[in-house]
């Protein structure tokens, strides 16, 4: 975990996350919290994330999400070298999808 982020505001906020009961909920807050751009930009990794996972090249990624190969690559680094916070969800979101 990056020490750098560990505050209590963050808390505050993971905590708020976490209280969070369905995608509705999902939306009013991040709708208030985030500007769409912001939003969107979370959604574009995420969804980067799994395309990569899917061993999709950087091309097949740069047309579906119109990331850029910089987010693409940022992505990347940190499912290879990152916290494995991208696999603990991938793992407990892709039995939801069958």
């Amino acid at each position: 975990m990056n020490k750098k982020i560990k505050t209590e505001a963050v808390d505050y906020l993971f905590d708020a996350v976490l209280s969070l009961k369905d995608k509705n909920e999902c939306y009013s807050f991040f709708e208030d919290l985030c500007t769409v751009n912001e939003l969107l930009s979370l959604s574009q990794r995420f969804e980067v994330a799994a395309m990569l996972r899917d061993h999709k090249t950087y091309l097949e990624i740069a047309e579906k999400t119109g990331a850029s190969t910089a987010t693409i690559s940022r992505v990347n680094r940190s499912l290879n070298y990152g916290n494995d916070g991208y696999e603990l969800v991938f793992d407990r979101i892709e039995p939801l999808k069958n």
